[in-house]
């Protein structure tokens, strides 16, 4: 039986020749490319090693390819708004994406949107799920990060607001990316951010395990198979590798580039986008802004192969390649259904169910009608006044976090 072969994942912002570009990791060889629309950061994700999805740019719609389509033909999941991540359980069972400040969750059999949660206060930046998909994270621009039990919240009493298992809000600017570990609810979870510093964090009990401080704004974050090491991107250009065993053992420290220079990887001439280590540790695949992916050799640090693409990287990621990418005859076990845009029974225009309207209807019944019709004439004013706040207090929000990131002259 042939090894399992590993393939990059790749996406620009450009997407001049194509949106998606599959390619053998370790000989360069492309294998697949999918084309129509710009996949965002964060956005792209595989759906039950069947279908590659891409959240479009600046779109209200979810681009969908079966892997082995020779027509390439996409389908197009519409979406309340533009979606800012994507990610997708690995039993395959759901789709999760980030719209604005909103967390959306769909059933792939049904189509069905489940929930919609509502607890961040700027856009939702990034998304994972644990390995046994009985938990995910979101990471936001209003600095929190928060952990969800599946189960929780796809059980809770309707007249209850889903709650987070856990909330981190020890970063002080916003999140930029994050790494789900192995282990399910026990994995550990890596968080980068803005503020300089790097989180190590344990589901189980939600405690804070390790505080990593660097000189620079990190924008990316993995960790290889094994967690002995983390990889962390820059806004620099520069990737730093952090020994997680390495003794002492302090929860806050300071990773000093000067100190330990054979810890750094050198070569992107922008800021990093988007880290991935292969199955055994030993390479690196980055992308970054200055518009190409690069391939390191771990212990040397020394890049092996550089990928130059059209526009700054948005997506680069290590998979082992699933049937269906190396299948010609492969197909879809069941197609995707449409996916739903509002919650069951909350379409506008439903009338309530159980029970029904009267066939005929009285005056004052007419009048309880109106008066429902003002009510929500009433309430969309009121949902439309809340969105102005919400981007008045989105673009204070980015005016400050440039100021305090700004580098000193």
């Amino acid at each position: 039986m042939a090894a399992p072969m590993e393939v990059a994942v790749c996406t620009d912002s450009a997407a001049q020749l194509w949106s998606c570009v599959v390619w053998e990791l370790h000989s360069g060889a492309n294998l697949l490319t999918y084309r129509g629309g710009q996949a965002g950061p964060r956005g792209l994700a595989l759906l039950n090693g069947e279908y590659l999805l891409a959240a479009q740019l600046g779109k209200n719609y979810i681009s969908a390819w079966e892997l082995q389509r020779k027509d390439q033909l996409q389908q197009k999941i519409m979406c309340p708004g533009p979606v800012t991540c994507l990610t997708t359980s690995p039993n395959g069972l759901y789709v999760v994406a980030g719209i604005a400040e909103s967390i959306y969750l769909w059933e792939v059999s049904t189509g069905n949107l489940l929930v919609i949660l509502n607890r961040h206060y700027q856009d939702v930046s990034c998304l994972k799920f644990t390995g046994d998909s009985s938990h995910f994270l979101s990471g936001g621009r209003d600095c929190l990060v928060l952990t969800w039990s599946l189960c929780s919240v796809l059980q809770v009493d309707p007249s209850r607001i889903p709650a987070p298992r856990h909330v981190w809000s020890q970063h002080t600017l916003p999140i930029t990316d994050l790494h789900c570990g192995f282990g399910g609810p026990l994995a550990r979870v890596a968080t980068a951010s803005l503020d300089q510093t790097v989180k190590l964090w344990e589901i189980s009990s939600g405690e804070l395990l390790l505080s990593i401080l660097f000189d620079v704004g990190i924008m990316a974050v993995t960790m290889d198979l094994a967690e002995h090491h983390m990889f962390c991107g820059g806004s620099d250009g520069s990737i730093f590798q952090v020994d997680l065993c390495a003794r002492p053992t302090q929860r806050e420290r300071s990773f000093q580039p000067e100190q330990d220079p054979g810890k750094v990887f050198k070569g992107h001439r922008n800021q990093v986008t988007c880290l991935s280590v292969s199955t055994d540790g030993s390479v690196l695949l980055s992308g970054s802004h200055d518009e190409t992916v690069r391939l390191w050799d771990v212990q040397s640090k020394q890049c092996i192969r550089t990928v130059a693409l059209r526009g700054p990287v948005t997506n680069a990621s290590i998979l082992l390649a699933p049937v269906g990418m190396l299948s010609s005859d492969f197909r879809p076990s069941l197609p995707l259904p449409r996916f739903n845009k509002h919650l069951l029974g909350a379409e506008h225009g439903d009338e309530p169910r159980g029970g029904g309207l009267p066939l005929r209807l009285g005056r004052h019944q007419q009048n309880v009608l109106g008066g429902q019709d003002q009510l929500r004439v009433r309430v969309t004013e009121l949902e439309d006044e809340v969105r102005n706040l919400r981007k008045v207090n989105r673009d204070l929000f980015d005016f400050s976090t440039r100021i305090i990131t700004r580098p000193a002259k």
